[in-house]
């Protein structure tokens, strides 16, 4: 038995699998709120408990693989967006599992590209692929992740940084006070601090603080954040709202721009996370592919690379199960 997960910042995903002759057979899987543990050993024990309960017997653990948003160092990762902390060899010996492998998320999510289904996304720009050619995973959620997948030989090999905490290049004057006024608070501005939930509020009270006389959803805002705002823009067409999701999604894609230009990814730029399949409509409206293109005398370049946004948000679970099973 084999066991995969994908710990984000506001949900985890845990997988139970059977591994026979090679393939992968999911036995169990669970979606938790990270909100209702306190920390990552009761939630995978919980799981475990689940486990038991549905097979009948206790599950002996050949190998475990765990995604986690944050940077691995010395087999532990301390997340980057919640005050967990996953050691390797403590999760072996806590629950008794042979081989324990911790990644970044995204270096699971870039894994799992290998096992999407043809339902499991949908096209943005056709582009004019190039087999075996360099890939870019690229995600806004609670934070704002990327990973490149490079040809090596006949394989890929997944390099996974905090590409999200880049610095934000603003592309318009509009873009420009934005910066300037986040600069006020936050000092060095990343590019997560515009792309992810978190930098969608940030860019709705810039616009608020630029039009006072609009009407605002403050309190909805503020009780529900992210949620509101695109609520409010793709379901009542709210002024505000849809001005700063539009802004947002471009931002969005010339973020995604520029790590596809940085590796000329010809084998696909792959828009995951749990904001885009939300927006998914306002995406192929055309800002983010127009944000995505506007490169200057590199443009034709990146028209050239295929982009999809993944609907399914099993990416990085399926990442991480196969990487368990390889090992």
């Amino acid at each position: 038995m084999i066991l995969a997960g994908d710990i984000g910042g506001t949900k985890a995903l845990l997988l139970l699998a059977a591994l026979r002759q090679g393939q992968v057979e999911p036995v169990l899987e669970r979606r938790y709120s990270v909100a209702s543990f306190p920390g990552f050993s009761p939630m995978l024990a919980r799981f475990l408990d689940e486990c038991r309960q549905h097979r009948g017997r206790d599950t002996r653990l050949a190998s475990a693989c765990f995604g986690a948003a944050g940077p691995v160092s010395d087999a532990r990762i301390q997340m980057t967006n919640l005050p967990w902390c996953l050691d390797a060899g403590a999760v072996a010996a806590e629950f008794g599992i042979g081989r324990v492998l911790l990644v970044n998320d995204f270096e699971a999510a870039a894994w799992g590209i290998e096992a999407l289904g043809p339902g499991d996304s949908a096209v943005l720009q056709r582009g004019e692929p190039l087999p075996h050619a360099a890939r870019v995973i690229i995600g806004a959620g609670s934070g704002l992740g990327v990973a490149y997948a490079l040809p090596q030989g006949k394989h890929y090999r997944v390099i996974a940084g905090e590409g999200g905490h880049a610095g934000f290049a603003p592309a318009d004057d509009e873009q420009m006070r934005l910066w300037r006024a986040l600069h006020a608070q936050l000092d060095r501005v990343s590019v997560e601090h515009v792309v992810s939930g978190p930098g969608l509020v940030r860019i709705y009270d810039f616009l608020c603080a630029e039009m006072p006389q609009a009407p605002a959803l403050r309190e909805e805002v503020r009780t529900e954040g992210a949620v509101a705002i695109s609520r409010h823009a793709l379901e009542r067409k709210d002024p505000l709202a849809c001005h700063a999701l539009d802004l947002f999604i471009a931002c969005y894609g010339a973020a995604a721009g520029d790590h596809a230009l940085a590796v000329t990814a010809r084998g696909g730029v792959y828009i995951t996370g749990g904001i885009a399949p939300k927006i998914l409509g306002r995406l192929a409206a055309g800002g983010f592919m127009a944000a995505f293109n506007a490169k200057g005398t590199h443009a034709q370049m990146n028209l050239g690379m295929p982009v999809r946004v993944v609907t399914t948000e099993r990416l990085g679970l399926l990442g991480a199960m196969l990487i368990a099973a390889r090992s």
